[in-house]
């Protein structure tokens, strides 16, 4: 099985020692950096195929050094470790160019499972698919398209903003306020009800299949279950 490389920028000495034992000891070949400038240093001299950063690092914050990043590389997937818990500072690092973000404290198991997952995608797409299986439907981000049984719906530039928004934390809870504030700019009433309508929409398109439900958590988000 080829070995992924992966660049984990984290101050913390003890911290970062830690993950990047134990995601040597599942097969992942680990670069470990102490700040910013030594992580941007290293992407460019070890050509990682993911990069694990904190936020917080001296010598250069974590959105720093991902804005730099993507004038380089548009496409290298990228995962926070944060400790700020506002939603705001969440939405900030994707508006930078992040992927995915693990909120401190975290278990191994949950940021395995985002690599992996992240991974997972970058090798559909270098591969030429574009689509990714939502149930029994076919979802193709960039087309816009919803497929089932070989019948092709088409979404609304929102709807597949959204419905990749739910899926990439499918059976996860996505927070309400952290969609509003991405896709729409922020969370006031307006916002909230034009999503709830999208939402609706979304459930409409995807009924066909029994197994797949978007649940509303009262007071959280949303939950693509399939």
């Amino acid at each position: 099985m080829a070995t992924h490389k992966i660049l984990l920028a984290e101050d913390e000495l003890a911290l970062g020692t830690i993950v990047k034992e134990s995601l040597e000891t599942r097969g992942f070949d680990v670069v470990f950096c102490g700040d910013g400038e030594e992580a941007k240093t290293q992407y460019t001299a070890q050509k990682p195929e993911l990069l694990v950063l904190d936020v917080m690092m001296p010598k250069k914050d974590g959105f720093t050094l991902v804005k730099e990043i993507r004038q380089m590389d548009e496409h290298i997937p990228i995962i926070f470790l944060t400790a700020k818990s506002r939603t705001e500072d969440v939405v900030e690092g994707f508006g930078y160019g992040a992927n995915d973000y693990v909120k401190k404290p975290f278990s191994m198991e949950e940021l395995i499972v985002r690599i992996k997952a992240l991974l997972d995608r970058k090798s559909s797409q270098n591969n030429g698919s574009e689509s990714v299986e939502i149930g029994q439907y076919s979802f193709n981000f960039a087309k816009q398209t919803l497929t089932f049984s070989g019948n092709d719906q088409m979404l609304t530039h929102r709807e597949a903003q959204l419905l990749q928004a739910l899926y990439e934390h499918k059976n996860e809870l996505t927070d309400r306020s952290l969609i509003l504030n991405t896709l729409w700019g922020n969370d006031d009433f307006f916002n909230a009800r034009s999503m709830d309508v999208f939402i609706t929409k979304l459930r409409k398109k995807l009924a066909q299949d029994e197994q797949i439900q978007i649940l509303n958590v009262r007071g959280y988000g949303y939950k693509l279950v399939c």
